[in-house]
């Protein structure tokens, strides 16, 4: 059994005061080396904390320029193509009010199909709206009116169609709604 020395044992045994007093700093909180030591433990662990944080920061950034990235290729042809959606009205407005030449007709509609398609490709996709009920996210509505065909909040009419490039709205649907 390792007993403790204390003063009072002095007579019988050599009691050396430095010993204890060394001894006594190491365990009590607050000073000595045993301080130095839980000091420079919870230093570093607050470093690492920092480093881990740090870390999670960087990876967010990456993959934040990385979805910017890839947004800025996605919809980087937006502005011509939302020029082009005035082309395919035009379009579509002609072909339904020629009816004087077959041949030509037919050129006409495989012209338009091709263009659509091309735009099809390139991830634009034209919006149903007649029959949906109204989203003011994808429709813009111009006339309210009362319908017997349809319930109330619901698309009645479509006056100039809604597009999406690659499930973003460009343009959103321009519709009569009914009350």
């Amino acid at each position: 059994m390792n007993k403790k020395k204390t003063p009072e044992d002095a007579p019988n045994i050599e009691w050396d005061q430095e010993a204890e007093a060394s001894e006594e700093t190491v365990n009590e909180p607050g000073t000595g080396e045993g301080t130095a030591e839980r000091e420079a433990s919870k230093e570093e662990e607050e470093l690492n904390i920092r480093y881990l944080r740090l870390a999670a920061d960087f990876q967010n950034y990456r993959k934040r320029v990385e979805k910017e990235k890839s947004d800025i290729y996605a919809y980087a042809n937006e502005k011509i193509v939302v020029e082009m959606l005035d082309v395919i009205d035009n379009f579509e407005r002609a072909l339904e009010h020629s009816n004087d030449n077959e041949g030509f007709m037919e050129g006409m509609n495989m012209i338009f199909r091709q263009f659509k398609g091309v735009l099809e490709r390139n991830g634009v996709e034209e919006m149903n709206a007649l029959g949906e009920p109204f989203d003011p996210n994808v429709h813009h509505a111009v006339l309210t009116e009362s319908s017997v065909e349809y319930e109330s909040g619901k698309v009645t009419q479509v006056l100039q169609k809604g597009y999406m490039l690659n499930k973003k709205v460009i343009r959103p649907a321009m519709v009569k709604v009914a009350e």
